[in-house]
């Protein structure tokens, strides 16, 4: 398994994406699919305190990882409201200090490797927040500082106010990013290229569109995210919508002997800057192919044929 650097960290270039545990999948299940992880040389997890819901996923995680802990790098999130607690949520120092201890007392460690704001909070001053989580690291329950799910002039200015007040660096920026979603490969990508952090992008497979199991004019198969999750005349627009595409892609894919689910994560690993891709899963099987995939590099002339082949 190919590493990559995300701040002083060291990860698997492939990442577990852990927001099925405690919502598809039991505890066993989530053990199961560690372990799997772990055969497979990944060992950068990604949760957060919403997922399970309501830190259930951080619990599952914390409980399969007993005595792989120094092995492995553990990325989870605060920001979410958690049930029906209307102090939870949002990016104030107050809720920060209450939601790391809950995630450390889950996950039943010491520390946090990557702890990330899941939302922008616009009630709340990106100073405040990155003060706060400055005190995290300087108490050591922190390594490193990320941010998710943010536009390019906030993540700039939290960049900007961590420098000058001199605040642990932010080190990744993660966000929605694959082959039928391309916005970020517009604006975030070349920022975290920029300021030399890493892009962890999530949905590589487009929530599934890109598994490669969809056909046009189907309703989703029963044991897909699309039939449990999503309105089924919905799904099946978002499906019609993308097969042509994905009809090219797959081609590409079969002419060189893979999936177009390998090419997706492919795509994504073999660019620069790019990773952990945060690759979910609900079986075994999917945590080997997810692995295979970022074995497979694509060349640079490769990468901009196949993202001009999903727009095409």
């Amino acid at each position: 398994m190919r590493r990559i650097s995300v701040g002083g960290l060291t990860a698997s270039v492939i990442g577990l994406g852990c927001n099925q545990f405690g919502a598809t999948c039991d505890a066993a299940e989530s053990a199961r699919l560690v372990g799997a992880a772990l055969n497979e040389g990944i060992d950068f997890f990604d949760v957060a305190d919403e997922y399970g819901p309501d830190g259930l996923a951080e619990e599952y995680l914390g409980r399969a990882l007993v005595g792989h802990r120094h092995e492995v790098v553990i990325a989870t999130k605060f920001g979410s409201r958690l049930g029906n607690d209307p102090l939870s949520g949002g990016a104030s120092p107050r809720w920060i200090e209450r939601a790391v201890e809950g995630s450390l007392r889950r996950l039943g460690t010491d520390h946090i490797d990557l702890y990330q704001q899941h939302f922008p909070d616009s009630g709340v001053p990106h100073e405040e927040t990155l003060a706060a989580l400055d005190v995290l690291v300087t108490a050591g329950k922190v390594r490193e500082i990320g941010l998710c799910n943010m536009t390019v002039a906030d993540a700039q200015a939290c960049l900007e106010i961590a420098a000058t007040s001199d605040y642990r660096p932010i080190v990744s920026l993660q966000n929605r990013y694959n082959l039928l979603r391309q916005e970020a490969r517009q604006d975030l990508l070349p920022a975290a290229l920029a300021h030399q952090l890493a892009f962890i992008p999530y949905f590589p497979l487009a929530s599934g569109v890109l598994g490669g199991r969809y056909q046009k004019g189907q309703p989703p198969p029963s044991d897909t995210r699309f039939h449990r999750h999503v309105d089924p005349a919905q799904a099946r627009r978002m499906i019609d919508r993308d097969a042509d595409r994905v009809s090219k892609l797959n081609g590409w894919a079969a002419e060189r002997g893979h999936s177009v689910a390998e090419l997706a994560i492919a795509w994504l690993a073999s660019q620069s800057g790019v990773g952990p891709v945060i690759a979910g899963a609900s079986r075994s099987d999917q945590v080997h192919a997810n692995a295979s995939a970022g074995g497979w590099v694509l060349t640079d002339e490769e990468i901009e044929s196949v993202g001009r082949l999903a727009h095409d």
